[in-house]
């Protein structure tokens, strides 16, 4: 291993706090030129607490970047014809560039025909069929990219990452992440791989890959000798596993055994600490991307 370059730790933290810097800047420009802030509108339906605690933290980061933000809840009762009605008002509202639809709903509503009633220019989550589509095809740019994908690929490039040419693995297939991810790369020309539950051989596929994202939900699957020696990991992956000595009894990891893959890969993302504060940074990238469009 004495060739191997230095382990560089992926700080998600760091270069997420640099992009929104970038972003509280660029609001209060627009705004001295007599423009209005960006607007994000929320969609809560129901009281998960895991969507509560995501949706504050969003907000939280919309008044930071001198954004204007605009909760919504719906009871878990709600209709399906009210909870399309909340979004075509929003549609319609010039305040409001960005909407973003807390996902999952839930289980009686049809989450596409939620998705398809937002407006494809204020798609800032990335997920309206379109956008997905026009991700798929060469040639064609969504107006929006997803944004876990979409901070997993500026982690990558911040890192160094070579994407021409390079073996990606995805671990996971999932519309939010894993699907996107894997046409992100594809439009990167790197050959990629998607990976699941059925995949066969999996240590040995995912030995192979240059660039890999695991975003499959269990944690510290991949361990330390299924990573190539130089390999760059993004960790999705966020888990909760007990653990007596923290005062919650349990710590958070990824789906990466990090302590066993830094010992091999050149680069990283912790968990806590690397993807996830740039999911929230790209969201509101792509609210002011919004916000610009609208004039």
């Amino acid at each position: 291993m004495a060739d191997r370059p230095e382990f560089k730790e992926i700080d998600g933290k760091a270069i997420a706090a640099e992009i929104r810097a970038g972003i509280a800047e660029a609001v209060a420009h627009r705004v001295h030129e007599g423009r209005v802030p960006p607007g994000l509108a929320t969609v809560l339906v129901g009281a998960d607490p895991a969507s509560e605690v995501y949706v504050r933290m969003k907000h939280k980061a919309c008044a930071e970047a001198g954004f204007r933000s605009f909760q919504h809840e719906l009871p878990a009762t709600a209709s399906q014809e009210e909870v399309e009605t909340l979004v075509r008002e929003l549609n319609a509202n010039p305040d409001v560039h960005g909407i973003l639809v807390q996902l999952p709903l839930p289980t009686h509503l049809d989450e596409e025909k939620v998705l398809q009633a937002i407006s494809i220019h204020k798609d800032v989550d990335g997920f309206h069929p379109i956008n997905i589509g026009r991700l798929a095809q060469r040639g064609r740019a969504p107006l929006f990219i997803p944004c876990t994908p979409y901070g997993c690929m500026v982690l990558l490039e911040k890192a160094g990452a070579t994407f021409e040419g390079a073996n990606a693995v995805v671990l996971g297939r999932s519309n939010i992440v894993g699907m996107p991810a894997a046409l992100l790369l594809v439009e990167r020309n790197a050959t990629v791989t998607i990976c699941h539950s059925r995949t066969k051989n999996l240590p040995e596929v995912i030995r192979a890959a240059d660039i890999l994202i695991a975003a499959v939900g269990r944690a510290e699957m991949v361990r330390g000798d299924w990573v190539k020696p130089g390999a760059y990991v993004i960790d999705v992956g966020i888990n909760r596993i007990p653990d007596a000595s923290t005062k919650s009894g349990f710590r958070l990891v990824g789906d990466v055994a990090y302590d066993e893959v830094k010992e091999v890969a050149a680069a990283a993302t912790p968990v806590p600490g690397g993807v996830g504060p740039m999911t929230i940074a790209m969201l509101l990238q792509n609210t002011l991307r919004a916000a610009e469009a609208a004039g």
